[in-house]
């Protein structure tokens, strides 16, 4: 019987645990993205053409998406890169993969428009932006915004 009690106690302060937690992970999200990071930014090998993303979407190399590890999936970004400051906003669909040191992995379509797909990699601004953001922008590429 006394077991029986103290595994439901247990059981309430795991549960308690987890709802204070996960309660705060999203207020936490939202206030780092406030705050533009810097890093470096690569591209998707073809392999992953066709493979589905963390988002269940299927990934596609010639859309205008992202992979990012702490900003919650569907999240736009845009994403300046700081050798020739050209920028593009593009949608988070992916995570990155636990032991990559980079911030932003791109489509290779993203690549190419920030102008770093012949060297690979690249130092990079990610801001959040807002949908007044969005809308404050002459939509030229039907995908996402373009500069």
């Amino acid at each position: 019987m006394k077991i029986k009690v103290l595994n439901n106690v247990v059981k309430c302060v795991v549960a308690v645990l987890a709802v204070l937690f996960l309660g705060t992970a999203p207020a936490m999200a939202q206030q780092k993205a406030k705050t533009p990071s810097t890093g470096v930014a690569s591209y998707y090998a073809q392999k992953f053409h066709g493979r589905p993303t963390a988002s269940g979407e299927i990934f596609d190399n010639t859309a205008m998406t992202a992979a990012h590890n702490t900003l919650p999936l569907g999240t736009l970004i845009k994403v300046t890169n700081l050798r020739n400051h050209r920028w593009v906003v593009v949608k988070v669909t992916d995570r990155l993969h636990a032991a990559n040191r980079r911030i932003v992995d791109l489509t290779q379509a993203a690549a190419k428009k920030l102008g770093f797909i012949h060297w690979g990699l690249t130092k990079v601004k990610v801001e959040v932006v807002s949908k007044e953001f969005m809308n404050s922008l002459p939509m030229l590429d039907l995908d996402l915004a373009v500069n």
